[in-house]
């Protein structure tokens, strides 16, 4: 089932149509409906008829979400919140704002290793020629020659094929890796993983834990509108999180809040695990005082998200002159091997 989940864009393309369909004041089911007519069948339109079904059986929008197949865990989790709390609407709009930035992520980034990685399997095709079939040949002419030859020549001959193999192995390595990520791209459950090595590449690692902060604090400013204590909010936005140094840092900041010697208050909590930053937990502590603890979270979660993206783009724009200079390595590295074969027959003979 998860593998057929929906793309970034057709999980915008649902929430942000149903929340407009449902801002004009139509039923949910008939907003649903109405999303898969007059569409050619397709794997959203067998979504929406999967989803239009439990709504007129009596189920939620989640659960016809769930029941689908197509939705990832956390827009169920958050569109199940929403319709508990009221804020169904307010839900889907930021849903449909955070997979449409997601999918223009994953375009970028496709576009960004997409050109390098066909030019990387041009270049392992050509290593692999000149290692293959070029290398031996003048292999044969120093073994023809080997009479008038000096040692030295040999020594040539084996420098550049130890060159032209390495060149060779890393190009190629290079090039799966290139090809491996632009495929995963393509699909929702490929996209995740994705996500979560870039959680281990130090260049994009504090990005991926601003995205993560931002859908906790968006599902922890969902539960706390829905009039339910901060504790038992925060235990249920917890639950919306995969990523696992954030997590452990919300499981101590929720244990301390339900401390029963000294428990501490929600923003207190989130400071003092360093859940947010100190601007950002001062602002929450100045919106829990005014009374509007819920449109603060919301608004520190845009702000998450807008600084995730920020720094995720700034990484990708590394992508591409990186792959250009390890191109132009592996050209100069190939050069090489062809010429010191050259240099080492010219000085023999010389």
């Amino acid at each position: 089932m998860a593998q057929n989940l929906l793309e970034s864009s057709a999980l915008s393309a649902f929430c942000g149509s149903i929340a407009t369909m449902l801002q004009a004041g139509i039923q949910t089911e008939e907003a649903v409906l109405m999303l898969s007519e007059n569409r050619e069948e397709s794997r959203f339109q067998e979504v929406c008829n999967s989803v239009y079904r439990s709504l007129v059986e009596g189920g939620s929008l989640a659960e016809g979400m769930d029941g689908s197949g197509g939705f990832p865990r956390y827009a169920i989790d958050m569109v199940a919140t929403g319709e508990k709390s009221g804020h169904l609407e307010e839900v889907l709009r930021n849903l449909e704002m955070y997979y449409d930035e997601e999918d223009r992520m994953f375009t970028k980034l496709k576009s960004s290793v997409g050109y390098p990685a066909a030019l990387l399997c041009i270049m392992a095709v050509i290593l692999a020629f000149t290692v293959l079939v070029i290398l031996p040949v003048f292999a044969n002419v120093y073994e023809n020659m080997a009479g008038s030859l000096a040692s030295a020549s040999f020594g040539s001959v084996g420098a550049s094929t130890v060159i032209g193999w390495v060149a060779l192995a890393i190009t190629v390595v290079f090039a799966v890796a290139a090809v491996w990520l632009v495929s995963r791209t393509r699909t929702e459950t490929g996209r995740a993983g994705v996500m979560r090595l870039f959680e281990r590449i130090p260049l994009t690692a504090g990005a991926m834990y601003q995205l993560a902060l931002s859908r906790f604090t968006a599902a922890l400013a969902t539960f706390v509108s829905s009039g339910i204590t901060h504790e038992e909010a925060m235990s249920q936005a917890i639950q919306t999180v995969d990523h696992e140094k954030l997590k452990a840092r919300l499981v101590a900041a929720r244990d301390s809040m339900v401390d029963l010697d000294n428990p501490r208050s929600l923003a207190q909590a989130i400071s003092e695990h360093g859940v947010f930053e100190p601007l950002y937990a001062r602002m929450l502590n100045v919106g829990m005082r005014s009374g509007s603890s819920d449109e603060t979270l919301a608004q520190l979660s845009s702000t998450f998200f807008d600084d995730a993206v920020v720094q995720i783009e700034h990484a990708l724009d590394y992508v591409e002159p990186l792959l250009a200079a390890f191109l132009t390595v592996a050209v100069g590295a190939t050069l090489i091997a062809v010429m010191l074969p050259l240099v080492g027959i010219m000085g023999s003979i010389g």
